[in-house]
């Protein structure tokens, strides 16, 4: 997608308020949103609050040739809210905060917004505020979402312990394949156009309008039986040694049991990658990853059917000596090297 000159600079105040009667709607909950210096939500008493930041940057986290300011806005909105699911929470209010290039127009903006929120309505959060800013260095979007749960129950990264089972919803790859589509890095001579078209829109969809398991994170947050949780935003690979460097534990993946979807292994057939490794590193596919005793196994299986809940187990926590590692078909044992995105890593 081409970005397109600006005809007329946009105006800042003018544009606030678009945003506010677009966006904007009464709740008992917020006492003062967007137009004050500061908004003023009410949360009850018996609640915890949860608060979690992103800050996307063009050209690392985007790219305006390959999305819409619409995907791009309704992206953002879903990292956030992930990270609300993973700890079982209920998203509840949203602050936007935006550096703007003087390429954009009114409208682009107005069409990132209405992603965001088209995004955040089935949940009915609220838009409460936040900033706008020129930008001479592309655009800028950082996002603030507020949560709620209930006091002393949320789901954190710590607490797996030895011989839990790790688990994980839906699929994994997805993501990663419907990123490389839009790049075209692995069109050229490598069976792409072999592909089904509806193959490569589910995987392009994933890619671009991911969806967040917020009910998902509510629901494992109730059971009152998962010991440690993380969203799949960086890849399989590296957001496991989140949960066993807090949890102070190792883990084993089963690289067979891994959830790939099948436009995913057609994907990996037609470019000849392996699914398994897109799954392993592979980041925002925003499923949730988490593990539960296995005492507790076949009744979280057996509720999450009935709820039309996707999980898969795909291993199980070990001792932190044993470090983390994958067992291969053969039944064979590989250390599980870091495959995922890390800022700042220089690429090997």
């Amino acid at each position: 997608m081409a970005r397109r000159k600006a005809t007329q600079p946009i105006q800042e105040f003018p544009l606030i308020r678009q945003l506010q009667h677009r966006h904007e709607r009464r709740s008992p909950s917020v006492i003062t949103g967007i137009g004050d210096d500061a908004a003023v939500v009410s949360i009850a008493a018996a609640d915890w609050v949860i608060l979690t930041t992103d800050l996307l940057t063009e050209g690392i986290h985007f790219d305006l040739a390959t999305a819409s300011l619409s995907a791009i806005g309704y992206k953002a909105a879903m990292a956030n809210l992930s990270d609300v699911a993973a700890m079982g929470a209920s998203p509840r209010f949203l602050l936007v905060s935006i550096a703007i290039p003087s390429s954009l127009r009114t409208t682009d903006i107005l069409a990132l917004y209405d992603g965001l929120m088209t995004a955040c309505r089935p949940y009915n959060v609220r838009l409460v505020g936040g900033d706008t800013s020129a930008s001479q260095h592309g655009l800028f979007l950082s996002i603030t979402l507020l949560g709620t749960t209930e006091r002393k129950k949320v789901l954190l990264r710590k607490g797996a312990r030895i011989g839990d089972s790790l688990y994980v919803t839906g699929t994994l790859g997805d993501s990663l394949a419907g990123l490389q589509l839009l790049s075209n890095s692995h069109a050229q001579g490598t069976g792409t156009s072999r592909l089904r078209p509806a193959d490569q829109k589910f995987l392009i969809n994933r890619h671009l309008r991911p969806t967040a398991r917020v009910r998902e994170g509510q629901w494992l947050n109730q059971t009152g039986v998962v010991t440690s949780a993380i969203d799949v935003s960086d890849g399989l690979s590296g957001d496991l040694r989140h949960i066993c460097n807090a949890s102070h534990v190792g883990a084993e993946i089963d690289v067979s049991c891994l959830p790939l979807s099948p436009a995913c292994q057609a994907y990996g057939t037609s470019t000849k990658q392996d699914p398994v490794v897109l799954a392993l590193a592979g980041g925002e596919d925003y499923e949730l990853l988490f593990t539960v005793p296995e005492i507790h196994r076949a009744r979280l299986e057996r509720t999450a059917s009935q709820h039309n809940f996707s999980l898969t187990r795909i291993g199980h926590i070990c001792a932190a000596p044993l470090g983390i590692h994958r067992r291969l078909g053969n039944g064979r044992r590989k250390p599980l090297p870091v495959m995922s995105y890390e800022h700042f890593r220089t690429p090997s």
